[in-house]
């Protein structure tokens, strides 16, 4: 059963914008909403190099990378071909107003990419 921690409430998320959860081990997730107000979940890493994908530009169901303009899928974390590599996604689910990610992959995705890029 999963276990969902809320993180912010839709309107602290700019439309075609991103806000940053910070979590205790691992880079930060970051958060999307479109302009159609769909909610995604990334880790705040490009694939390609390291960039930091909440500063991107959203798009539809995408996020250009601020560093080298890699376009990454919002729903799966890929990059757009001819580009190849994916950053982790993350479960989120919005319920009255109020957006909330898995408190398990949280705790568990991608929390030793720091460690490995030492």
């Amino acid at each position: 059963m999963t276990t969902w921690k809320a993180v912010c409430r839709l309107d602290d998320i700019p439309v075609t914008g991103a806000r940053r959860v910070v979590r205790p081990e691992g880079d930060p997730v970051a958060v999307f909403r479109n302009a159609e107000d769909q909610v995604f979940a990334l880790l705040d890493r490009c694939p390609h190099r390291g960039g930091p994908l909440s500063q991107g530009i959203v798009f539809g169901r995408s996020v250009a990378c601020p560093l080298h303009n890699w376009t990454i899928g919002l729903d799966s974390g890929c990059a757009q071909a001819p580009d190849e590599g994916c950053t982790p996604s993350f479960s989120v689910k919005v319920e009255a107003g109020q957006v909330y990610l898995d408190l398990d992959e949280l705790r568990t995705v991608a929390v030793d990419a720091v460690k490995d890029a030492a």
